[in-house]
């Protein structure tokens, strides 16, 4: 018979918010890390720049190269009421499928307006799963223009009051990994967001072959289990 407690409630603990970083450390690979000796059973914390040594050697690092896009876009209805869409999946021909936060009673039709009015999108239907079908003006253009002014999609427990420029580069920058390369997720694969260039060579002297696949982060990472 299985051992495993598949009850939700057993795995429950308090997590105060004040424990919850707003912010990266000044430098990726200073961030701290949970290490567990599997043969001892013990449990240590460790700064993540050791796992350079904590890796056996002979042994394959698999990273994700998937590519953060800055999908997360303030905007506002006609009637000035704020709202924020989220841009899970193009389906073709300027189409998006979006989850809309604040979307009220958002109507068929009714067009919206981005980023100051720098993209703006009519709203076609509202699916099944809550989410809406939007409809963008100048589709060719969109992604330029995300790229310019659309915002990372950091996790929902990470607040941001009235972030400016610098902030948002910064976001845009450290909401990604070092070894990004294809774009496509909505979220990023936060394990690899501590490595750095410099970490990854020390691995590969260390004779730990790298190995790289694609795995878009998606709109599940956001949902409760």
């Amino acid at each position: 018979m299985s051992s495993i407690d598949w009850k939700l409630s057993s795995y429950h603990y308090k997590l105060p918010e004040s424990l919850i970083a707003q912010y990266p450390t000044p430098n990726r690979d200073q961030s701290r890390m949970l290490f567990l000796d599997r043969s001892k059973g013990i449990v240590s914390h460790r700064n993540f720049s050791e796992i350079i040594t904590l890796l056996p050697e002979d042994s394959c690092l698999v990273i994700n190269n998937t590519r953060v896009l800055p999908v997360r876009l303030p905007g506002r209805r006609k009637t000035g009421a704020g709202i924020e869409a989220l841009l899970v999946e193009e389906i073709g021909g300027g189409h998006w499928s979006a989850v809309v936060r604040k979307a009220g009673r958002i109507k068929q039709g009714e067009r919206l307006d981005f980023c100051g009015g720098t993209i703006c999108a009519v709203a076609l239907e509202r699916k099944n799963g809550g989410e809406w079908l939007l409809e963008f003006d100048e589709p060719e253009s969109l992604k330029e223009r995300l790229e310019k002014v659309g915002l990372p999609p950091l996790p929902p427990y990470i607040k941001r009051q009235k972030a400016n420029e610098i902030q948002n580069a910064e976001d845009r920058e450290r909401y990604q990994t070092c070894f990004a390369s294809k774009p496509g997720a909505i979220a990023a694969p936060t394990a690899g967001l501590h490595f750095t260039p410099e970490i990854l060579n020390s691995i590969r002297d260390r004779g730990v072959e790298i190995l790289e696949v694609t795995l878009h982060v998606g709109l599940g990472t956001f949902t409760p289990i």
